[in-house]
């Protein structure tokens, strides 16, 4: 697997227009849930693709402090359904919080996981920071990861 991080003005038109199609074919066509997806906020973001026989299987974007939390977030993780069950998204997980942590100097990451990953997302190091929610009609949880500096 190849891991490629991009900002948004460093990604080829094909490059997004993959990331736009897979992100409508997981969260708006599988899991059956009508939202906004093109929410400005991929502007401000590092892209983080995995790049398999030069195609994109899984994806997540990061967003700098300030754009959806206080603390840095990573959201809309993705892997392409003919490539789950490999261990792809935790090799994302992990990829992306190296980055956080070395490349922008930042000790914390607040994401909003669907309830059904929590325990993925622990066994990453997040730690529940919210009772439920609904967020398009999907149960959520906000979730921190303090580095182990911090």
């Amino acid at each position: 697997m190849d891991f490629q991080i991009k900002k948004f003005e460093e990604l080829k038109v094909e490059e997004l227009y993959e990331i736009l199609r897979m992100r409508n074919e997981v969260f708006v066509i599988e899991q059956n849930c009508i939202y906004q997806d093109c929410d400005e906020k991929d502007k401000k973001a590092y892209h983080l693709l995995g790049i398999e026989n030069e195609k994109m299987v899984a994806y997540l974007r990061i967003l700098e402090r300030g754009v959806s939390y206080n603390e840095i977030s990573i959201g809309r993780v993705l892997v392409d359904q003919k490539h789950r069950g490999k261990g792809l998204a935790r090799e994302l997980l992990v990829k992306a919080i190296d980055f956080i942590e070395e490349h922008l100097n930042e000790k914390e990451i607040r994401i909003s996981a669907q309830k059904y990953l929590l325990d993925f997302y622990k066994s990453l190091g997040f730690m529940i920071a919210s009772e439920v929610y609904l967020e398009d009609g999907i149960p959520h949880v906000e979730m921190i990861y303090k580095a182990a500096t911090c």
